[in-house]
């Protein structure tokens, strides 16, 4: 085992991190008023090689390995969780699913695209009931031959007022269950297809999330990716890398609030000295230190399983179940150790806080996260 990272990976986290402080940290308090869409930053994580991580060079990607997807994530997560959102779904969810269950002319049309930011895209799995229990689709598709006609509808969808390409997981044959869902790609601007109001959210409030309605929206045939009745599969493959962009996320949430807390003990005086003197402090920031550290070891390993080529559905369920876990406790500490300051906007570990917390919700919920991982005991 060699935790030390290489020279390139210096490099790509220190880029990130630069881009962090001077693009995404001015302005962040704003849009997180606001609930204003970063669109002139997602062009510019676009010029950067950020929407296309890890695709292949010739589909206009990075062609970088997963363990600097998560260096990436990390340091856009610390100053800004909506903005490295619209970075995990179109890395994990959108192009992944993309290069790894597409065709070639699938894409050509669309991952090129998606890979340089010229396209920004949407995974769309969620229902109104069909949330954790991902298998009970609403959402039909009737194949009528030369194309399928969609209806339904899908909501909490991430980049759902923004997006061009949207993939869309429907049932085309509820007889045959899972195997009876298939997914397809949606553009923007089919007739049919209407895009609800923005959700008024707790937290990552930069990030556009909408309910999406479908009504008989036709979808040429060649836009189904993989075979006839691949979709679930392609979808729970799917989020297993999307937990591990999730999971970077909250580790980065974790890890900057902490940073914040850090810098504020030694600069906040009480009872003659820094507060980062007295023990009931120290030992806040000991145990926040510690624990964020495993997180980060646990998202290292699942990101170096996808490297290897390894199975990584339960490295990823246990590193996002962890790193979502220490993300809300220890912004929630961080808030703490600012006092009052923490409940003011201005010292941004109230925002963290309130990012966090969806960190425990979206891509899988902790209590789905547990399921992945004690089915895997079981079986063993």
């Amino acid at each position: 085992m060699n935790f030390n990272l290489s020279e390139e990976h210096i490099m790509i986290r220190d880029a990130a991190r630069d881009f962090a402080q001077t693009e995404l940290l001015p302005g962040v308090i704003e849009r997180d008023e606001a609930q204003h869409f970063p669109k002139e930053l997602v062009k510019k994580m676009g010029d950067l090689g950020f929407l296309g991580i890890m695709v292949d060079p010739k589909y206009g990607g990075s062609g970088m390995d997963a363990i600097s997807y998560i260096l990436i994530m990390e340091e856009l997560s610390k100053i800004d969780a909506s903005a490295s959102v619209i970075v995990s779904v179109n890395n994990s969810l959108v192009c992944y699913g993309l290069e790894s269950f597409g065709s070639e002319a699938q894409k050509q049309k669309y991952l090129t695209k998606l890979a340089t930011g010229e396209f920004v895209g949407a995974f769309c799995l969620s229902e109104p009931e069909a949330g954790s229990d991902a298998t009970s689709q609403k959402t039909s598709a009737i194949d009528k031959g030369d194309h399928y006609l969609l209806n339904g509808t899908k909501n909490w969808i991430t980049n759902g007022g923004r997006s061009d390409v949207y993939l869309v997981i429907a049932q085309t044959d509820r007889d045959k269950g899972s195997h009876g869902i298939n997914a397809f790609i949606v553009e923007k601007g089919m007739e049919g297809f209407h895009i609800g109001p923005k959700e008024n959210k707790l937290g990552i409030r930069g990030s556009d999330t909408h309910t999406l309605q479908f009504n008989d929206v036709k979808v040429p045939r060649e836009n189904r990716i993989g075979a006839d009745g691949s979709g679930f599969r392609f979808a729970m493959k799917t989020l297993s890398g999307g937990r591990i962009g999730i999971a970077s996320q909250a580790l980065g949430i974790a890890s900057g609030a902490f940073e914040l807390a850090l810098k504020y003990s030694k600069e906040r005086k009480a009872f003659g000295t820094e507060i980062c003197n007295h023990q009931a402090i120290a030992f806040k920031l000991a145990d926040m230190y510690t624990e964020i550290e495993a997180a980060r070891h646990l998202v290292m390993k699942a990101a170096w399983d996808k490297d290897q080529g390894n199975n990584y559905d339960v490295s990823s369920a246990v590193a996002k179940l962890y790193a979502s876990k220490v993300a809300m406790e220890h912004s929630v500490e961080a808030v703490q150790i600012h006092g009052g300051n923490g409940f003011v906007k201005d010292y941004h570990v109230e925002r963290l806080m309130r990012d966090a917390k969806i960190t425990q919700i979206y891509e899988g919920t902790s209590e789905i996260q547990k399921i992945v991982i004690s089915r895997s005991l079981i079986k063993q």
